[in-house]
């Protein structure tokens, strides 16, 4: 009796044990689709940009959801040695509706569109205090306040760098040189192969024609001694 209700205690226990690991593997899955549709904001695969002092500047950023968005807020950021500077902020109601922007820096434009999931800025007359790091930051209400963000790393220098051509330059000469030798060495080998088919073609026309003569004589010379034959009979 005591074996079978230890039996039945433990197969209860190994039933209980394998809801639960069901149980875990539901909740981890769940966890992995809801983090694969979540809110994510991207300044792109470059996250920093070299420019004039001087110049403009674009500063991108996109955001992306699986399942939409519904009054999304965003803002940009400028890390000031650790203090941050808020440049912009709005509220997109919806996809596809255009957001009222609020401009906080004098020299910033919003220049993205709902349309295309960008809330990329325009910063212009860019100077060496604005060199540093932008903050690109969203908020999705629809996904329980889910936020994301990804920063963009703004360098100012006096002149652009001139990029260093020589060794492509040495690169594109060498391939250059042998693609060159490999057709001349082609059209070589194209004569060279076409005036031995030539001369082959020659050495049988006067091989044809030496047989011709030989057959020739040999016919003559053996009637001229039928003909000498001829009186003595």
């Amino acid at each position: 009796m005591d074996s079978h209700g230890n039996s039945g205690a433990f197969l209860h226990r190994w039933t209980r044990s394998g809801d639960a690991v069901h149980a875990g593997l539901v909740v981890t899955l769940l966890i992995g689709v809801w983090y694969t549709q979540a809110l994510e904001v991207s300044v792109g695969k470059v996250h920093f940009v070299e420019v004039m002092n001087g110049s403009s500047v674009l500063l991108p950023c996109t955001y992306s959801s699986c399942i939409g968005i519904k009054n999304l807020y965003f803002n940009w950021h400028y890390n000031d040695n650790g203090t941050m500077v808020k440049l912009c902020e709005a509220v997109i109601p919806a996809e596809g509706v255009e957001p009222h922007v609020k401009i906080y820096h004098e020299r910033l434009e919003f220049v993205g569109s709902s349309k295309d999931s960008n809330i990329s800025v325009l910063l212009w007359n860019v100077t060496f205090e604005d060199e540093g790091e932008y903050i690109c930051f969203a908020r999705n209400p629809k996904e329980k306040d889910r936020n994301h963000s990804a920063v963009f790393t703004l360098i100012v220098v006096d002149q652009l760098k001139e990029v260093d051509n020589t060794l492509t330059i040495i690169i594109m000469s060498v391939v250059g040189g042998l693609i060159g030798l490999i057709i001349i060495v082609m059209v070589i080998k194209a004569i060279v192969v076409h005036f031995l088919n030539k001369a082959q073609e020659k050495n049988k026309e006067c091989l044809v024609s030496s047989s011709g003569n030989d057959n020739t004589e040999n016919g003559l010379s053996g009637s001229k001694a039928d003909n000498k034959a001829s009186p003595k009979a």
